[in-house]
């Protein structure tokens, strides 16, 4: 049975009492000027290059959105002692990434010669049954999907005959269970864990113009900010990741998935031309609801300063802006380029929805293939970890904001959104 959480007085899941102790030290600390560790630019840089050894970041345009993000943690994020410390470490760690993908492609010509044919992208609104597609066609021999151990520790590049039994698997695991601790009941919204599918927004990160920055901190400028940037770098950065991933195992296609892919496709299609694509839908109400959920619950864990009715506003205007960009870019494309499904039909019978995808695109949905998907449901049932519980209400959202922002986006896929 899953554990109950216990919640704090603003709505948000209560952090255990050690996590309070050292936030409030910080607090004290900060109030005399010694709030540590600094969140600073060059300093990240120069520890990551002391702790790599290596000092070739490569495309230094990556930059700006490091010195953007900083700016905003330290603007507005209102990091409590944890975040603080969990932000320089997580920002730290991609620096080294970075720097360590960088220099196995110099170690290695064959990763710059690895091709990328006609990758399955799924995307959507949040909370719209991305995350169960992903997995499930990651079952799929056929699919090769990015695992969070891998894009976490990829170095070396993960191989074949050991990528079920990697020693990485067990560390990041261990890691991820952290994760648990400072934000008490995320798995129940999100599940985690070393061998599932990794978003995108992970691989992008470390060229630093990503909404995985956006879904742990309140960093609302940041994000607004990405969305006006020349993505040309970030989806190269995105390539050679997956380059890298691919050179000791790869399958006949990457299957990848992360919903901000919505806000950037003429990027996505610049790098990617042949990329297949699934656009799932929702009901916006309900999507921007379960997703400011989860971003508020997962923020818990880094600040102890969190606005519920704030967040909610921000993700409606922002969800909002990326369905119409979505949906101008996708009138440039060719239509046969993408393929829609409704959140409800992914509920109702995701294996139907999985194999209409296939045959949109010319695929075989292999008996071995589908068995494993079913293995897969039968073994990670939805409520596995508890019943995610919210509502629209507590972020201050309703239907009339949903008319007002989302009037194109109902227009043409509202039938898709009905949610039965």
């Amino acid at each position: 049975m899953p554990r109950s959480v216990e919640i704090s007085r603003n709505g948000l899941p209560s952090q255990p009492a050690y996590l309070r102790a050292f936030n409030a030290l910080g607090r004290a600390l900060a109030r005399l000027g010694l709030d540590r560790p600094q969140l600073e630019v060059e300093a990240l840089l120069a520890h990551a290059t002391r702790r790599t050894k290596l000092a070739d970041f490569g495309d230094e345009s990556f930059l700006a959105g490091l010195r953007k993000l900083i700016e905003e943690l330290n603007r507005s994020a209102e990091l409590s002692q944890t975040g603080r410390l969990v932000a320089y470490l997580n920002t730290l760690d991609h620096l080294c990434v970075r720097l360590r993908l960088i220099e196995a492609r110099k170690q290695r010509a064959e990763i710059a010669g690895q091709t990328i044919e006609q990758p399955l992208f799924i995307l959507g609104l949040p909370r719209t049954g991305t995350t169960i597609l992903f997995e499930l066609i990651a079952q799929d021999p056929a699919f090769r999907s990015p695992a969070s151990w891998e894009v976490s520790r990829p170095l070396p590049p993960p191989r074949e005959s050991d990528y079920n039994t990697d020693p990485r698997i067990r560390s990041v695991d261990r890691l991820l269970a952290l994760m648990e601790k400072l934000a008490p009941g995320f798995r129940v919204i999100h599940a985690l864990g070393a061998q599932l599918p990794q978003e995108c927004v992970y691989l992008m990160a470390s060229n630093f113009v990503s909404e995985q920055f956006g879904y742990m901190y309140n960093v609302p400028a940041y994000r607004s900010w990405a969305l006006e940037q020349d993505m040309s770098a970030t989806y190269q950065w995105h390539a050679q990741f997956l380059q890298h991933l691919q050179v000791d195992y790869r399958a006949a296609r990457w299957v990848l998935k992360t919903p901000a892919h919505l806000a950037y496709l003429p990027a996505l299609h610049a790098r990617y031309p042949d990329a297949a694509i699934v656009w799932t839908h929702r009901r916006p109400l309900q999507a921007v609801a379960s997703f400011t959920s989860l971003t508020t619950t997962l923020r818990s864990g880094f600040s102890d300063a969190v606005d519920l009715q704030a967040a909610g506003a921000f993700e409606m205007a922002h969800c909002a802006r990326i369905v119409s960009r979505g949906m101008a870019a996708r009138d440039e494309l060719a239509a046969e380029r993408f393929f829609d499904v409704s959140f409800a039909d992914i509920c109702r019978d995701p294996i139907a929805v999985i194999d209409g995808i296939y045959r949109h695109y010319g695929w075989a949905l292999r008996p071995e293939a589908e068995g494993a998907m079913r293995d897969y449901l039968r073994n990670h049932p939805r409520n596995l970890y508890g019943v995610h519980r919210y509502s629209a209400a507590e972020f201050g959202l309703t239907e009339a904001q949903e008319r007002e922002r989302f009037a194109d986006y109902l227009g043409r896929y509202g039938r898709l959104c009905d949610e039965g």
